[in-house]
């Protein structure tokens, strides 16, 4: 007895598809081409959105506590305001894995007017430190913190540092306020995290300090960089106040970056080689070395 089998030939239909692809992408090349970014333009947008407001800069960065220090850079709302600003760019993040174990997602930029694209993939363990996989719940807020960190690192691979470094240090310098304002803005921060269930002394063992009082302008700018980071998706609770041992080879990598242009040729070479590595030890070595210049 024969069967009959049916073959599907989907052949035409992805290179319809491919085609269909490829035409929107020149379309939207050619379009930049034609209307090309100004710089100034640029620069005038991103600070003006940038420094609108004492929360919109305060946004901008995030911070994660390390041994009493603190890793910081130019967060996923900064990365927003410059691709606003820009313009002729596409960038976007999605989940391409969930072995169980990691969630693995991929950032994309393309900056149509130069044809200049980065994809930056960034895992996020789903375990703690006991093996346990997270609940669906943590599992979402993990992904969600992974896209965030993938397009925001996507982004700052294709739009140049030299761009986006003025831009943000001026609103650091807006977000940082000063003396007069100092006692305010603390006990708003550490009310927001009082409210996230992080104790007075969770907050004093991540900024070093012996007590809450001790908080001055540059301890705020790192606990307004925590209190951004939670609520931009880049970071959570737990991987602020509880996995403070674990540095991000992302977050150092951007470190690296954006600091890179400070350094001497032989402490370029000496903080690639460690960049290289995955220990922790050579992480806080790597920190050490950025934090100094």
């Amino acid at each position: 007895m024969s069967q009959d089998v049916e073959v599907i030939d989907n052949t035409k239909e992805n290179t319809a598809l491919y085609l269909l692809a490829k035409a929107e992408i020149d379309t939207q090349i050619a379009t930049a081409k034609a209307f090309p970014r100004s710089f100034k333009l640029f620069k005038n947008k991103a600070l003006s959105m940038a420094t609108m407001s004492e929360d919109i800069a305060a946004s901008c960065t995030y911070a994660l506590p390390r041994s009493g220090k603190s890793i910081s850079g130019p967060s996923i709302r900064m990365a927003e305001i410059v691709v606003a600003a820009y313009g002729n760019i596409r960038a976007g993040a999605m989940i391409i894995d969930n072995d169980g174990k990691n969630i693995t997602a991929r950032g994309t930029c393309h900056d149509l007017e130069n044809n200049v694209a980065a994809q930056v993939e960034v895992k996020r363990k789903i375990t703690d430190k006991n093996g346990k996989i997270f609940n669906e719940d943590m599992q979402t807020v993990t992904g969600n913190a992974a896209c965030a960190i993938a397009y925001r690192n996507a982004v700052y691979k294709v739009i140049p540092s030299a761009l986006i470094t003025p831009i943000w240090e001026e609103a650091k310098r807006v977000s940082k306020g000063d003396a007069a304002t100092l006692v305010d803005r603390r006990n708003k921060a550490v009310e927001y995290f009082k409210g996230l269930k992080v104790t007075d002394a969770q907050i004093c063992t991540a900024l070093d300090i012996k007590k809450i009082e001790d908080i001055d302008l540059d301890k705020l700018e790192i606990l307004t960089g925590m209190k951004a980071a939670i609520k931009n998706g880049e970071a959570t609770v737990k991987s602020l106040f509880e996995d403070a041992d674990d540095i991000s080879i992302d977050d150092l990598t951007m470190l690296f970056d954006f600091k890179k242009e400070g350094l001497t040729p032989d402490e370029l070479i000496n903080a690639e080689r460690i960049l290289s590595t995955k220990e922790t030890a050579s992480f806080k070595k790597l920190h050490t070395l950025l934090q100094s210049k």
